[in-house]
């Protein structure tokens, strides 16, 4: 995906034709909302992302909850009902921080036929029993509501605003690459309220914590020279909230990068390319599907020198049965240069057992 997911993880491997042909270059825009917290099924790929970590008492939890659309070129001109013009994908996870144990689920289906929906005037999202939805609160701000009920685990949160939403790149368009059609809508709403209820496997917890919603959309399609990209989003104690991302070469090197930095008082910072550098500190290797990740970087910032350290190693989810990928994305640990935890949130990594195929 693009961004801290350039492109929707492992299309290559569905059978969706028509997604090698090249795209024409975004043009700026406002965004209008609500109605861009809606679908945009003109384009061809779009997800809905939250991340986040909750409290139990002693219990510690960190949670993923996404939702992806995805165009069918080849069955846009059918007339049938039944055609799949929208692919509909989602993903939900639960770390358990004590149990140092990952728990994940998948769906997929086409749009349509009352099983799987994605609204355009307003986030209304729904795959089965799997829903995440966004309204208006009587007094202002608004919340989002995910309640997936998966295999071993139920998430039922809610997730409420404490800042305006953020607009990533210049104003909302966001580049990705090198080239100009590399490029999404984007924006982040970071430091949500998170409280509900997990239930994993029977045993039910109370939960209070903090989340970062992402929604972005695009035309693009990943550089041919890249193979992955490394991604975090993290909800500083102060307030703050930063991205950073990075495309990466077969060789590990970046080919893009960039990212941003909004202080409640100071204000927003967007990072031009080449500000912002990931440098691997320590590995850890999958027994399930042989890949080595980097679980520890340093990630050069314009505003410090942060230290991103995973709060468990095993956060590996294999999402072959809908996107296709096997990848790391997990809770993890901020760090400033002083060594003092000053954040947390979600770290992504892609294309690091095999090349991200599209």
């Amino acid at each position: 995906m693009i961004a801290r997911r350039p492109l929707l993880l492992g299309l290559g491997a569905l059978p969706l034709a028509g997604l090698s042909g090249g795209a024409a270059a975004l043009p700026p825009r406002a965004l209008v909302f609500p109605r861009d917290h809606g679908s945009h099924p003109d384009l061809r790929t779009e997800w809905w992302y939250v991340t986040g970590h909750a409290r139990a008492g002693e219990r510690e939890f960190g949670f993923q909850v996404t939702f992806f659309r995805s165009r069918v070129d080849a069955t846009q001109g059918m007339q049938s009902r039944f055609a799949a013009r929208q692919l509909i994908f989602a993903h939900a996870a639960v770390t358990d921080v004590q149990g140092r144990h990952l728990w994940h689920d998948q769906r997929i289906a086409r749009q349509g036929l009352g099983i799987a929906e994605a609204a355009e005037d307003d986030a209304r999202l729904r795959l089965r029993d799997w829903s995440l939805q966004r309204t208006d609160l009587p007094a202002g701000g608004e919340v989002w509501s995910a309640r997936l009920p998966a295999g071993d685990f139920t998430l039922d949160l809610r997730f409420t605003t404490t800042q305006p939403l953020l607009l990533q790149g210049r104003e909302g368009l966001s580049r990705k690459g090198p080239q100009p059609e590399q490029a999404s809508y984007y924006y982040s709403v970071p430091q949500l309220a998170a409280t509900g209820r997990i239930v994993l496997r029977g045993q039910a917890f109370e939960v209070t914590g903090r989340a970062w919603m992402d929604h972005e959309w695009s035309e693009a399609l990943l550089h041919p020279d890249a193979v992955g990209w490394d991604w975090i989003g993290m909800n500083l104690d102060d307030g703050s909230a930063l991205t950073a991302f990075r495309l990466r070469r077969a060789d590990g090197s970046s080919l893009w990068d960039g990212g941003s930095f909004r202080h409640p008082r100071a204000g927003l910072y967007v990072a031009s390319p080449g500000e912002t550098q990931f440098q691997p500190r320590r590995r850890w290797t999958s027994l399930a599907s042989g890949a080595t990740y980097p679980v520890e970087w340093v990630v050069r910032t314009p505003t410090d020198f942060y230290t991103v350290r995973a709060v468990v190693d095993a956060q590996e989810l294999d999402s072959r049965a809908s996107t296709g990928a096997i990848y790391w994305e997990g809770l993890s640990d901020l760090i400033d240069s002083n060594g003092r935890i000053v954040g947390r949130g979600y770290l992504e990594m892609t294309g690091y057992g095999r090349r991200l195929r599209l």
